[in-house]
């Protein structure tokens, strides 16, 4: 695993080094469009016959990994805390409502068009999947990835309000999407469809029960964090409670996603500026903002390199196409047509819609559910979709979201 690890981090180095000196694109972009090239390369080289095995050591390296579990319980804990550390509460406060409507109401909804959407499109190119795997589809793909969003919109130069509405909700939806991942992941186990009762409760457990212990979580933390004067300690209990608090959120069987965001926002603002001096504060700043960056480039990079584990064909690829628009259209339907019809409850610039709808980026998380679906053609099937799109995300929308705040966001003043 130290092997493993060594290499996949010198990779990153190296990538992120590259980068910085000659390319000049946001890091996380940046990598990943460096991995991804990396791998193209090798195959070109491979099917020239010139690849000297680099491409065979690059596909053994990634299966000796379990992307799905690295993400899922080891990464996502850590980059949704850090993610929600420096997130202004009062500020995000005035927004919880409308926050609160695009996580929880446009999440189920967005799952069910991208579902029954694609479940329609795919026929058009001669493929079949089941219902419920569209649905699953549905589920991964429509929450936004807070680790892509975050990371993309500090060079975005979006209005202040729009920006923390955009990181709100995709800190937010995606506990909320992957809760729905795991109801529809379980029927598919059972073979049986739980009610709309049974569904919601559920929900509930999960959901609720993920933002209750995180808060729990968050008010210990910041008990421990006022008791002590120790910038050593306090960054070490900070550390603690993100992978103690997830660990154990899963053995209680509620969200840790959830959880580690509302940690993180209660640790962000109270603990900050009631239980730490000021050079715990810099301390713990500073610890998190690169804990953020390098497990960041790190994802990217595995992102980039995955393409070696995907299965293309003319079929899914024509089928990824259509799902990259079905997409785009579930996402203006559920979030960025009420932004635009409802200007008085979101209060956000006009032209916002329009921003929401083309910023709602996917990335690492989408395609570890995808790897954690049960093995077959369904699985694959589904693993090409998510990946063509979340690379279509990061480096199409993610690099044009600049240019887009500009020309649709009036500024208001």
């Amino acid at each position: 695993m130290f092997e493993i690890a060594s290499v996949f981090l010198v990779l990153t180095a190296l990538l992120a080094y590259l980068n910085q000196r000659f390319i000049g694109l946001p890091i996380t972009i940046g990598v990943m469009a460096a991995a991804l090239l990396l791998s193209l390369a090798l195959i070109g080289l491979d099917a020239a016959g010139i690849d000297f095995g680099l491409r065979q050591y690059e596909a053994s390296l990634l299966r000796s990994i379990d992307f799905s579990t690295v993400l899922m319980q080891g990464m996502l804990s850590l980059l949704l805390f850090a993610g929600a550390l420096h997130v202004d509460l009062s500020e995000l406060r005035a927004y919880r409502w409308q926050v609160a409507l695009l996580a929880v109401l446009s999440t189920p909804l967005s799952t069910l068009a991208v579902g029954f959407g694609t479940w329609f499109a795919l026929s058009w190119v001669g493929l079949e999947l089941p219902l419920v795997f569209c649905l699953l589809f549905g589920a991964l793909i429509s929450p936004t990835d807070p680790i892509a969003v975050m990371g993309i919109l500090k060079t975005a130069g979006a209005p202040k309000k729009l920006e923390l509405v955009i990181a709100g909700e995709s800190l937010f939806n995606d506990g909320v999407g992957v809760v729905i991942f795991s109801l529809l992941l379980g029927m598919l186990a059972s073979g049986a469809t739980p009610s709309v009762g049974e569904g919601l409760l559920m929900l509930l457990q999960e959901a609720g029960g993920g933002l209750l212990f995180g808060l729990a979580l968050g008010y210990l933390t910041f008990r421990l964090l006022k008791s002590v004067d120790s910038y050593q300690v306090e960054v070490l209990l900070t550390l603690a409670a993100v992978t103690g608090g997830y660990a154990l959120a899963s053995r209680l069987h509620v969200s840790g996603p959830l959880a580690m965001v509302v940690a993180g926002l209660m640790i962000g603002n109270g603990g900050r500026r009631l239980a730490m001096s000021d050079i715990t504060r810099h301390y713990v700043d500073l610890f998190w903002e690169l804990i953020d960056e390098i497990l960041n480039a790190v994802l990217f990079v595995l992102i980039g390199l995955e393409i070696l584990l995907v299965t293309f064909t003319t079929s899914t690829l024509a089928a990824a196409a259509l799902a990259m628009g079905v997409t785009l259209v579930a996402r203006a339907l559920t979030v960025g047509l009420p932004v635009a019809m409802l200007p008085s409850l979101f209060r956000l610039p006009k032209g916002s819609g329009w921003v929401l709808t083309w910023g709602g980026l996917r990335g690492g998380i989408s395609v570890a559910l995808a790897l954690s679906l049960p093995l077959g053609p369904e699985r694959d099937i589904v693993l090409t979709l998510t990946y063509c799109i979340v690379v279509f995300s990061i480096l199409c929308q993610g690099l044009t979201i600049g240019w887009v705040v500009r020309k649709a966001v009036t500024k208001q003043h």
